[in-house]
């Protein structure tokens, strides 16, 4: 794992955090579906910039 993919990941992490904290406070449901969608992109980029698919 090289430093760009371990950043995504973790920032990823802490967005899918703030998911569970915002529906727990019953924040609107745009802002949860737009967060979820920046965990998701930060997710998915962390893992395909492994380095274990070459």
């Amino acid at each position: 794992m090289n430093g760009l993919s371990t950043l995504l990941i973790v920032v990823g992490l802490f967005l899918v955090g703030g998911i569970v904290s915002f529906v727990k406070q019953q924040m609107p449901r745009s802002l949860v579906v737009l967060l979820s969608i920046g965990a998701a992109m930060c997710l998915v980029a962390g893992v395909m910039r492994l380095e274990v698919w070459n």
